[in-house]
């Protein structure tokens, strides 16, 4: 990853050389945490005998070095920059960012408008498991890494198209690349017994549309951190476009649950009775 020269020719690498570092590093570590989350935890059922310190270690396993390991073994560009001004720390921020309101409110409409609940023994934060927050990091930063360097791409192939068409065609992969992965995550957790939805189908067809809206909104945001030459960002302007694009998102899936509302007929058993987000029936303190 210390080559530039053929690097930054690339239409699928960002012209930024700190950037083009950080998407590389996020995309090669994402190996790491998916095997042993998904190559080794699950198949193996190890999670069987795990309880809420085991699963707070993994999580804390598979984030933390997406920290350390850029931190301690900078790439050559970034030896001469200062921590702030390094790609990977404002896309880490970004997502830090992103995924921390994704968990701590967007989780509550999973409960509520998808009939999800988790089952396992966790430690929790406003009834969300801790893992969760930081394994949604680490996912989030695959997601993103590869909707970078997929719309780059896209955009050098439409660029002598007209306008309203390049419009139209961005749009419409980001809504095919957003919906893709909502999917799939939804499948790959699937032999995962210990996070369940009332309706399995109903959640891999509308609930996935509905998680999706999480990346239609942060995709194309998060691309254009440091994306155009001698237009690099500071870290006020990262965290107010992160908090930005969580408003945008929470805003509308707040439209969903009131006028479109569960995708599915939720049980009583399945609903959350610990305090919540206020706005959501039975979720506020109990008298």
């Amino acid at each position: 990853m210390g080559g530039t020269g053929a690097a930054s020719s690339s239409l699928w690498l960002a012209t930024n050389p700190s950037k083009r570092w950080g998407e590389l590093f996020f995309l090669l570590y994402t190996p790491f945490w998916l095997t042993l989350c998904l190559g080794i935890v699950v198949p193996y059922k190890l999670y069987e005998n795990f309880t809420e310190l085991e699963y707070l270690l993994l999580g804390l396993v598979s984030a933390v070095p997406s920290f350390l390991i850029p931190m301690q073994f900078a790439g050559e560009v970034d030896r001469s920059l200062c921590l702030k001004d390094r790609y990977w720390v404002k896309a880490s921020l970004w997502i830090v960012i992103f995924s921390y309101v994704g968990n701590y409110f967007w989780t509550h409409y999973f409960f509520t408008v998808l009939g999800a609940s988790y089952t396992f023994p966790s430690w929790k934060m406003n009834n969300v498991p801790h893992t969760t927050f930081l394994l949604t990091h680490v996912c989030f930063l695959f997601y993103h890494m590869s909707s970078n360097i997929t719309l780059r791409r896209l955009r050098h192939s439409i660029a002598d198209l007209p306008e309203k068409i390049q419009w139209f065609t961005e749009a419409a992969w980001i809504l095919a690349l957003a919906y893709f992965i909502a999917y799939l995550e939804t499948i790959a957790i699937s032999n995962f017994p210990y996070y369940q939805f009332v309706d399995r189908a109903s959640m891999y067809k509308v609930g996935s549309l509905f998680y999706a809206i999480y990346f239609i909104v942060s995709f194309p945001m998060f691309l254009r951190i440091d994306e155009k030459p001698g237009n690099t960002w500071d870290l006020p302007r990262v965290a107010v476009d992160a908090l930005g694009a969580a408003m945008l998102v929470t805003i509308i899936l707040d439209l969903w649950r009131i006028f479109l509302g569960p995708i599915v007929l939720i049980p009583e058993s399945n609903q959350c009775h610990q305090p919540g987000l206020p706005w959501f029936p039975g979720h506020g303190p109990k008298a």
